[in-house]
């Protein structure tokens, strides 16, 4: 009996490749395809979970010859990652849906459908490794350190991690490509998709001004020196380090250092005033469950785009709190502080309050 796999097909050239290395090493793979009831006719031309995508994920099931299914989850979609998203920016957080989506929908309710129908393993396109140890599952970064996404992932649990696999892990994203026009695939040429699936164009403010808008109101503008420079147009539309869209001219470049939600205000300042070591951190979550009794020495990496940097996390009453060797530009509440030893995720954590 050959094992059978789900793949998570967005219609996109890395799930697609996914699932065609899977058959070609001998697994009976069934390709499901996540849609949410956000279309309009400006989503035709989006990737990720959108109707083109969908169309494209059927055709890479036709040539596969592999079954396809389409999977309506707008309402968990809704429930557990658009609320929090909007309530987030509302309370002058920069929330990161990406966590919350593989937490919840792709490795949650998709992997639920996955053994529904029998199968042994969800496999997806994302690029990271799964490392067996004595003590169970870690997640590892994928061999393409530009495109690793294991910081997107560092909620996996050990019952999720054994049921996962991610057949892109050990390739580029150059050499991904080579495959999908090796196997001929209707997708090979199709550029990548970098945006939140549920944002049309990409614009979170458009998004958030539809949704919460009269939720958002605007507030004053604080430099530095304690003076009002200023007014922003609602705290939501703005995040830690932002220098464009402020208006405001002093001289030199200035960011965006802290916000107030309480006050409603927004704090600047110069590159170096954004410039934080100390922060703390609630909803802890590490893969092996290893309880943080005492300090720790781990490499913390807190935002997508950053460079994970050496840190000690400490024990702090019922959250931890991070101290970085050397400062780091832009810590920002909401976003994720994920944990590195040795090119594998240990945990993470969602950043709380930035201290000094």
């Amino acid at each position: 009996m050959k094992k059978r796999v789900v793949v998570g097909m967005s219609g996109g050239v890395d799930s697609s490749v996914a699932a065609a290395l899977l058959k070609a090493k001998g697994y009976e793979v069934i390709g499901v395809t996540m849609c949410f009831n956000l279309a309009s006719s400006s989503r035709k031309k989006i990737g990720c979970c959108s109707l083109q995508g969908i169309e494209d994920a059927r055709r890479v099931a036709h040539k596969l010859g592999i079954r396809h299914y389409v999977l309506n989850m707008q309402k968990a979609l809704e429930e557990k990652v658009i609320k929090n998203f909007c309530e987030e920016y509302l309370a002058g957080r920069t929330p990161n849906p990406c966590v919350l989506c593989n937490q919840y929908l792709k490795f949650g309710d998709l992997l639920g459908k996955a053994r529904l129908l029998d199968a042994e393993f969800l496999a997806t396109g994302h690029y990271a490794r799964i490392a067996k140890t004595r003590q169970g599952f870690l997640l590892a970064k994928a061999k393409d350190a530009k495109k690793d996404q294991s910081y997107f992932l560092y909620r996996l649990k050990q019952t999720q991690l054994k049921q996962i696999i991610f057949p892109l892990g050990n390739y580029t994203k150059e050499e991904v490509r080579g495959l999908a026009r090796k196997f001929k695939l209707p997708v090979a040429e199709k550029k990548a998709s970098q945006e939140i699936c549920f944002l049309p164009n990409d614009d979170y403010r458009a998004f958030l001004k539809a949704r919460i808008g009269k939720d958002i109101l605007p507030g004053p503008v604080i430099d530095s020196e304690g003076n009002i420079a200023g007014q922003h147009k609602g705290i939501a539309y703005y995040t830690i380090g932002q220098r464009e869209g402020l208006g405001i001219a002093k001289g030199y470049p200035v960011y965006i250092t802290r916000i107030a939600p309480k006050s409603n205000t927004i704090f600047i300042g110069s590159q170096n005033e954004a410039l934080k070591r100390e922060f703390l951190v609630k909803d802890l979550y590490f893969s092996l469950k290893t309880p943080l009794k005492k300090k720790i020495a781990l490499k913390v990496k807190i935002r997508y785009n950053h460079q994970e940097s050496n840190a000690e996390i400490y024990p702090f009453a019922s959250q931890a709190k991070i101290i970085f060797k050397k400062t780091q530009f832009a810590i920002t509440p909401g976003q994720s502080a994920v944990f590195y030893s040795q090119g594998r995720v240990l945990g993470g954590a969602i950043i709380d309050q930035v201290i000094g």
